[in-house]
């Protein structure tokens, strides 16, 4: 007994190093392979044809789905930036947030290197009442659509909607606003809860009046004074060149607003994801 207990001892002692190690390179293995499996589990393929607009649950109907696909189409053709609906039944295990961006680095969703994409996660059931619902921005538009504004969307917005059972509407007045915000038309700063209609309401007057009382005053200096650009005869020609150019500023801020896109129209259909990477930035609720 003793000669044996001495001889595993010597075994152990010679061979110590490369059993450690087959052992270490075994649990390598499986753990990468469960890291492999994880991440590909209960996360949809890529759709093929390429979609947008993707309800794995049917809650939404054939036209609505096709308004909101043409929309989100010309959006994505005119600024490259990529929002993708993805409406599921089962998170599989994830958190609302990490699923999401499983779905949005599997899926590539935006431009690659601008990772200009947005992931709306809806989760629910036909016929269920409540879900969840999380936003996820790429790196690219975390500066244009931070996590508190994609929570005020997701509060005002989307679950008051929702809570009635409107849910095409939405995700229409959600993505108007995300588009709204990735383009620039309207600010972080300019966006909350009464904002994005007053904007619209008031914007054009104000801007009618400034450029009123510019041109007013730029007619009144342009007759007094002789030294104005291009003499006496040629001064009263610049306030009407500026009046034009700040009539299509004006213009051009509200030019498009997305707030008024109906769906119709579009291109040639969409063209498929572009490898877009995912942060931290998002946020999302319940009802």
């Amino acid at each position: 007994m003793k000669f044996h207990l001495i001889n595993l001892f010597n075994l152990t002692d010679m061979k110590g190093k490369k059993i450690t190690l087959l052992i270490l390179i075994i649990l390598i293995l499986l753990s990468g392979l469960n890291s492999a499996s994880a991440q590909g589990n209960g996360i949809p393929e890529k759709p093929s044809p390429p979609r947008l607009v993707n309800d794995f649950v049917g809650l939404l109907s054939r036209q609505e789905i096709d308004q909101l696909e043409r929309k989100l189409d010309v959006f994505s053709d005119s600024t490259s930036n990529q929002i993708a609906i993805v409406i599921v039944s089962d998170l599989s295990g994830y958190d609302r947030e990490e699923y999401a961006q499983r779905l949005g680095e599997k899926w590539g969703v935006g431009q690659k290197g601008f990772d200009n994409g947005v992931v709306l996660l809806v989760r629910t059931s036909k016929g269920v009442p409540g879900g969840e619902v999380f936003i996820k921005t790429g790196y690219g538009l975390e500066g244009a659509i931070p996590d508190i504004l994609c929570r005020q969307i997701v509060d005002d917005e989307i679950i008051p909607a929702f809570k009635k059972g409107e849910y095409y509407s939405g995700l229409e007045k959600s993505t108007n606003t995300i588009m709204s915000l990735a383009s620039g038309e309207f600010t972080a700063g300019q966006y909350g809860r009464k904002s994005g209609k007053q904007l619209e309401k008031a914007a054009p007057a104000g801007v009618f009046f400034i450029i009123l009382f510019i041109f007013i005053i730029l007619v009144i200096a342009g007759r007094n004074n002789p030294n104005n650009i291009g003499g006496k005869k040629g001064g009263g020609n610049l306030p009407l060149w500026m009046l034009l150019a700040l009539m299509n500023s004006g213009r051009g801020s509200h030019r498009g607003s997305w707030g008024g896109f109906s769906g119709g129209g579009g291109g040639g259909g969409f063209g498929g994801f572009g490898g877009g990477s995912f942060g931290g930035g998002g946020a999302g609720g319940s009802w």
